[in-house]
C-alpha cells in the first residue's frame, strides 16, 4: 500500500503555480547560439517515498546513471546553479548542464519560495531539461482541475486506465493501450491517487473513466518554458501499473537519448527431459523416492512425459510463437528405455521434433555432483573420510556426465551449445547449509568440457559469479512443482506447504513469517490450482518479465505431462503480456549464453558507473560516450540515429519499443562512441 499522508496537505502549500516566475538568464542566450554540453545523467531528489524509489530502481536496473540527493540528510548538497551547471566546460568550452533530467518527489518538495526550486526552474528553462513529478495531487499548479471538478481521489485498485492518443503518439507508444491497476487482494488497499481534468498547457497521456467522462493520471504540463511529467497516483517499483509506464517515464525524461537499455525477457527451461520425476504422495505428505520421505519405501511412483505430451508441446509452441528450452538427461532416458522393454516413444517423438526446441545439457544421468550425500539422516549431510575431509564427486566423474550427454545428443542429431550447462539440482555448486562451498572438482570439469555458462538457482544465488573460468546464470524457479503431474496433486502439496498446522499443513509458513504467508484456509484440491495458484504464479513471472530481468525461469518435464500443469501459467503470462504491449515490444526469448553475456556486461557497466569512469554527453545532435577499455556501454536513442564508423556512419542499434538500443563500444581506431541523432 502506498503512503498518501503527505498528499493531503493544503492546496496553497502545494500550488506549483506559485513556484517561480523566472526571467531567462543570460546563459540561455549563449546556449541558444552555442549548443551546450548536456551530460547523460539524471538528478534524483529523494524524499524516501516509494514513488521516487520506483523511478530510481528503473534507472539503476536499466543502467541509467543518476545522482541522488536525499532530502532531510544533513550533509546533502545544496541545489543551486553551481551544482547544476557550469558556464564553460573545461573539456569543450561550452556551457555545461550536468543533468539531462530531474526527478522530484512532487512539483516542489522544497517549499514555497525555495531558492533551490528557483534554481531548478531556471536550469530547466535554460537548458531545456525535463522534470518528473513522481507523485503529486490534482490541482491547477500542475495543470489539472481540482478533483471536485470532474475528478476523483481515493483507492484505485482495479482501475482500468488507458493510454490516450497523445500517449500512444508520445512516450507510451510501446503499450497496447490498457494500464490496469493491480487488485491482488480485496482485503488490502494497494493503490491510491488522484484523477483530474486537464487545464490549458496539460496533455494527458494516461487517463481513466470518472462518471460519464475521463480524467488524467499521467500527463505533461508545459508552462513557463518548462515541461513536467505529472503523475498523480502512488506506486512502488513492483506494481504492474508502474512497470508498464516505467520505460516511457525514462524515455520522456531523457527525451529518448540516454545510457542504459531495457528489454522484456522471458525464457523457460524444462529440466529433466527424458528422465522420470518422483511423485508427491498425498497421504505421506512427502515424495517417495526422494531422500526425506519417511515411510515411503515401496510406495515410489514417477511422472514422465509421453509421446502425446511431446506432440502437444510442439503444437503449443507453434500456437503461442514461443520456444521452450529442453534440458535433457540422455542417460536417464536410456535407463528408462532399458527398464521398459527397450521402447521409448517419448524420446523418438522429441528427437523427431528436435529442430523445434532449444536444447541444453543437464548431465547424462542427473546425479548429485557435489559432496557424497549421507541421506540416512534428515536433513542429509556431506560424507567425510577417516581423516574428516569431505568426500566429493571427482573431476573425472563430473566431466564424464557432461561429455557423455553431449555425445548422446550428437548421436541423435540434436544441436546444442556446448558452452551451456545446468547440473541436476544445480549440484556441484555450494548448497547451504550442508555444502557451503562449490565442489572443488567442479571448475576443472567445466573447463575440461568448454563450459562457459552454468545455471544456478536465483532463489539461492541471484548474482552472477565465477566458477573458475565459468560464469553462473541465475534461473528463477517457477512455483509449479517438479513432483506433481496433476492439478490436484499440485494443490495438495501447495496446501501442505502454505497452510498452518491447525489447517493440516506443515506449518512452515508459521515458522518463517518473514518469507512466507499462510493461506487463510486450504485450497480446494479440485479447483485451487487453476483458480488460485496459476494466477499467482503468472503474476510473479510477469513481474520478472516487465522488470528488465533476463534471468530464465525453470520448470520440469513432469509439468508437461499428465494434466500439463505448466501451460495454464505460460498461457496467462504470454496472453497478458501481448494484450498489454504493442508489437514493437515483443518478449525476448533468448539462450542462456546470451543471458550470461547480458549479466556479465551489466556487472561491468555498473562497476564503471560506480567508479566514476564513464563520461557521456550530448552536444546538439552529437552524442559522445567514453568508458573504460573492454566495457561495453548500453545506449538508447531515437529511430534514425547513426553510429560514427571509421569511414562514414551506420544505423545504430536494433529496434525495440519504438526506439533503437544496443550494447556498443568504440569502433576500430576510435577512443569513444559517437552517435549522430536524427534531425
Amino acid at each position: 500500500m502506498v503512503n498518501k499522508n503527505r498528499m493531503n496537505r493544503l492546496a496553497a502549500v502545494m500550488a506549483a503555480a506559485a513556484l517561480v516566475s523566472v526571467a531567462v538568464p543570460v546563459a540561455a542566450a549563449t546556449a541558444a547560439v552555442t549548443p551546450p554540453r548536456i551530460d547523460l545523467k539524471v538528478l534524483v531528489v529523494d524524499d524516501g517515498g516509494s514513488s521516487v524509489e520506483a523511478i530510481t530502481a528503473e534507472l539503476r536496473d536499466t543502467g541509467v546513471p543518476y545522482t541522488r540527493v536525499q532530502l532531510g540528510s544533513a550533509g546533502r548538497p545544496v541545489i543551486n546553479a553551481a551544482f547544476l551547471s557550469e558556464p564553460a566546460d573545461s573539456a569543450t568550452g561550452r556551457p555545461r548542464a550536468k543533468y539531462q533530467g530531474v526527478v522530484l518527489p512532487n512539483e516542489n518538495p522544497f517549499g514555497e519560495g525555495s531558492a533551490e526550486m528557483a534554481a531548478l526552474a531556471s536550469y530547466e528553462t535554460t537548458y531545456g531539461i525535463r522534470q518528473v513529478d513522481a507523485y503529486t495531487w490534482a490541482h491547477p499548479g500542475v495543470g489539472l482541475e481540482y478533483t471536485d471538478n470532474g475528478g476523483f481521489s481515493g483507492q484505485l485498485d482495479g482501475t482500468q486506465a488507458a493510454v490516450t492518443a497523445a500517449g500512444k503518439a508520445g512516450p507510451f507508444a510501446y503499450l497496447g493501450g490498457q494500464v490496469t491497476f493491480e487488485d491482488n487482494s480485496a482485503l488490502v488497499p494497494e493503490s491510491y491517487g488522484f484523477m483530474g481534468k486537464p487545464r490549458p498547457g496539460y496533455t494527458s497521456y494516461v487517463d481513466a473513466p470518472v462518471g460519464s467522462g475521463r480524467a488524467s493520471l499521467v500527463g505533461e504540463y508545459t508552462h513557463d518554458g518548462r515541461s513536467e511529467l505529472v503523475v498523480t497516483f502512488g506506486y512502488n517499483q513492483h506494481q504492474q501499473q508502474f512497470r508498464l509506464l516505467a520505460r516511457g517515464i525514462v524515455d520522456w525524461l531523457t527525451q529518448g537519448v540516454h545510457l542504459g537499455q531495457s528489454r522484456n525477457y522471458f525464457a523457460v527451461h524444462v529440466d529433466d527431459v527424458f528422465a522420470p520425476d518422483a511423485r508427491w504422495n498425498k497421504e505421506l505428505n512427502c515424495t517417495p523416492g526422494d531422500y526425506a520421505c519417511a515411510g515411503g519405501e515401496g510406495m515410489e511412483s514417477t511422472i514422465r512425459m509421453t509421446a502425446a505430451d511431446a506432440v502437444y508441446a510442439a503444437q503449443w509452441q507453434t500456437s503461442k510463437d514461443f520456444k521452450l528450452d529442453m534440458l535433457f538427461n540422455g542417460g536417464a532416458g536410456e535407463e528408462w528405455k532399458a527398464e521398459n522393454g527397450g521402447v521409448d516413444a517419448l524420446t523418438a517423438q522429441l528427437v523427431a521434433d528436435r529442430a523445434k526446441y532449444r536444447w541444453m545439457n543437464h548431465t547424462y544421468t542427473h546425479p548429485f555432483l557435489g559432496c557424497v550425500q549421507n541421506t540416512a539422516v534428515t536433513p542429509w549431510t556431506c560424507t567425510k573420510n577417516a581423516q574428516g575431509a569431505i568426500q566429493y564427486m571427482s573431476r573425472a566423474e563430473i566431466s564424464a556426465q557432461i561429455r557423455d550427454n553431449n555425445n548422446w545428443a550428437a548421436s541423435k542429431g540434436i544441436t546444442l551449445d556446448r558452452t551451456e550447462l545446468v547440473t541436476g539440482e544445480h549440484s556441484g555448486l555450494k548448497t547451504a547449509p550442508q555444502q557451503p562451498v562449490d565442489n572443488p572438482n567442479l571448475a576443472g570439469a567445466l573447463a575440461d568440457n568448454g563450459v562457459k555458462w552454468a545455471g544456478s538457482d536465483n532463489s539461492r544465488e541471484p548474482a552472477q559469479r565465477a566458477i573458475g573460468s565459468t560464469l553462473t546464470v541465475p534461473r528463477h524457479p517457477m512455483n509449479v512443482y517438479y513432483n506433481t503431474g496433476t492439478n490436484a496433486e499440485m494443490a495438495d502439496e501447495y496446501n501442505w506447504i502454505y497452510t498452518s498446522r491447525a489447517h493440516g499443513g506443515s506449518g512452515v509458513c508459521e515458522d518463517n513469517p518473514a518469507t512466507s504467508t499462510c493461506l487463510p484456509a486450504p485450497l480446494d484440491v479440485n479447483t485451487g490450482y487453476l483458480n488460485y495458484i496459476v494466477p499467482a504464479e503468472a503474476r510473479t513471472a510477469l513481474r520478472h518479465v516487465l522488470a528488465n530481468d533476463p534471468r530464465p525461469h525453470y520448470v520440469h518435464q513432469s509439468n508437461l505431462a499428465e494434466d500439463r500443469t505448466l501451460y495454464p501459467v505460460l498461457n496467462q503470462v504470454l496472453d497478458t503480456y501481448r494484450g498489454l504491449y504493442a508489437p514493437s515490444a515483443p518478449i525476448v526469448n533468448q539462450s542462456m549464453k546470451d543471458t550470461g553475456v547480458e549479466l556479465q556486461r551489466r556487472a561491468a557497466w555498473d562497476k564503471a558507473l560506480a567508479d566514476g569512469k564513464v563520461t557521456a554527453y550530448r552536444i546538439g545532435k552529437d552524442v559522445t560516450i567514453k568508458a573504460p577499455s573492454g566495457v561495453v556501454a548500453p545506449v538508447t536513442a531515437p529511430n534514425g540515429t547513426k553510429k560514427q564508423m571509421l569511414l562514414g556512419t551506420a544505423d545504430f542499434g536494433s529496434a525495440y519499443a519504438g526506439n533503437r538500443s544496443a550494447w556498443t563500444a568504440p569502433e576500430l581506431l576510435q577512443s569513444a562512441v559517437t552517435l549522430k541523432l536524427p534531425s
